[in-house]
C-alpha cells in the first residue's frame, strides 16, 4: 500500500511539473477579448444556408478557396496539394497541378495566371500551361511562413497575407495546428503583404496582425480589406486618399472566426466564418499562463472548431447586407464564398467537396440573378 501511495504521489508530481513547466511553442500575450454578442442583430440565427448543393472535387479534401477563370472554369485547392479544375458547370473535376504544399487563397491576375497563396511554398503563379513559378517566399528579409489569402489588383500588384511568421504548417503539423497555435498565442505574428510585379519583390504593408487572413481589393481600388481571424474583425488598409497607408476598421466583434473575404457583385464583399467563437479562448484571453497549460493538454482536449455554416455579405461601410447560416454544419469550416452571376461557390477547410448556392433563392435581397 505504501508503495502505491508513493507511485501515486510521484505521478501527481510529474504531471504537475509537466503542465507547469514543459516547453511549448507558444508565448501567449494577454489581451481582452470583446464581449461575444453571439447570434444577435444582423447575425440573428437562421438556416438560410441549409439548401447547399455539394460539388464533387474528386478524391481530395479541403477545397479552401475558389477562383473562376475567363472561360468560367472553376478552380480550388486541396489539402493534398492539388489545384483542381472543373468545367464551368461544376462538372468533371481534374487534378490539374500539384504545388507540393498546401494551396489556400487564389485569384486570377490580369495576365490570366492563377495566383496562389500556398501555406508551405509561398506566393505562387501558375500559367495556363500549368507551369508553377514562385513569386515570393520572403518579404523584406523575413520568410513567408504561412501564405494564406490574396487578391490581384488591376495594375498587377498582388495583395496577400502571411497569417503567421511564427507557426508554419509544415513544421507544426498542418494548417489547422498552425492556426490554432497562433490563435492561442495571440502574439501579433501576421502580416499584410504586397507583391509588385515590376520589382518582383514582396513588401510589408502592415504587421503585428492577429492571424492575418482574407484579402479583397476594394471595388474602387482605393483600399484593401483584410480579415484578422484572431481579433474577430474585418479591417481596411488604405492605398489612396487622405488615409493612405493607414488601417481603419470595417466590421468588428464578429460572432465567429473570419477566414476569407472576396469581392462580390454590386459592391458586395463576402466573408466566410470558419467557426463560431470559442468561449474558453475568450475567457482565457487575459490569462497567458493558462493558455500555455492549454497547449500542454492532449490535442483532443484543446479547443476545436465547431461545425457551423456561416457566410455573409457586407458593403464598403461594413453594413451586413445578407447573412446566411446553417447551424447543422452540414458543410463545415466555411473558408470562402465566391459570387458568380448564378451561384455563390463555397470553400471549406475540411469537407470532401465544394458547395454552391443558387442565387435565385434570394428573391428580394438584391442578390438574385
Amino acid at each position: 500500500m505504501k508503495r502505491l501511495f508513493s507511485l501515486f504521489f510521484t505521478l501527481i508530481f510529474v504531471l504537475t511539473a509537466y503542465f507547469l513547466f514543459w516547453p511549448v511553442p507558444v508565448d501567449p500575450a494577454a489581451w481582452q477579448a470583446p464581449e461575444d454578442l453571439g447570434y444577435t442583430g444582423p447575425f440573428s440565427a437562421n438556416n438560410k444556408l441549409a439548401g447547399l448543393e455539394f460539388v464533387n472535387i474528386g478524391p481530395g479534401t479541403g477545397p479552401e478557396a475558389v477562383a473562376v477563370d475567363a472561360e468560367g472554369r472553376i478552380y480550388t485547392g486541396t489539402a493534398q496539394g492539388w489545384i483542381v479544375r472543373l468545367d464551368k458547370d461544376g462538372k468533371n473535376p481534374q487534378n490539374w497541378v500539384n504545388t507540393a504544399g498546401r494551396p489556400l487563397g487564389m485569384a486570377f491576375s490580369p495576365d490570366g495566371n492563377l495566383i496562389v497563396a500556398d501555406a508551405v511554398e509561398g506566393l505562387l503563379s501558375i500559367g495556363p500551361d500549368g507551369q508553377v513559378a514562385v513569386l515570393a517566399n520572403t518579404a523584406q528579409g523575413v520568410p513567408i511562413a504561412y501564405a494564406d489569402d490574396l487578391d490581384a489588383a488591376q495594375d498587377g500588384k498582388i495583395y496577400f497575407t502571411d497569417a503567421s511568421v511564427k507557426f508554419n504548417p509544415s513544421t507544426v503539423g498542418d494548417s489547422v495546428d498552425a492556426s490554432m497555435l497562433d490563435l492561442i498565442e495571440h502574439g501579433g505574428n501576421g502580416r499584410l503583404l504586397m507583391y509588385d510585379p515590376n520589382t518582383k519583390r514582396a513588401s510589408v504593408l502592415v504587421d503585428g496582425l492577429q492571424f492575418a487572413n482574407g484579402v479583397a481589393v476594394s471595388h474602387d481600388g482605393m483600399s484593401v480589406l483584410f480579415n484578422e481571424t484572431g481579433a474577430y474583425r474585418v479591417m481596411r488598409y488604405w492605398l489612396e486618399g487622405p488615409l493612405k497607408g493607414k488601417v481603419t476598421p470595417v466590421l468588428e466583434n464578429l460572432p465567429g472566426f473570419p477566414d476569407n473575404i472576396t469581392r462580390g457583385m454590386d459592391g458586395r464583399y463576402w466573408v466566410a466564418l470558419v467557426a463560431p467563437r470559442n468561449a474558453l479562448l475568450d475567457k482565457l484571453s487575459d490569462q497567458p499562463f493558462a493558455r500555455k497549460i492549454l497547449v500542454r493538454m492532449p490535442k483532443f482536449i484543446r479547443p476545436k472548431a465547431e461545425h457551423y455554416g456561416h457566410i455573409f455579405a457586407i458593403n464598403d461601410q461594413g453594413k451586413v447586407l445578407v447573412d446566411l447560416q446553417d447551424p447543422s454544419g452540414m458543410f463545415p469550416a466555411n473558408t470562402s464564398a465566391l459570387e458568380t452571376p448564378a451561384h455563390i461557390l463555397l470553400g471549406s477547410l475540411e469537407a470532401p467537396h465544394m458547395a454552391r448556392l443558387d442565387k435565385r433563392q434570394f428573391q428580394g435581397l438584391g442578390v438574385e440573378q
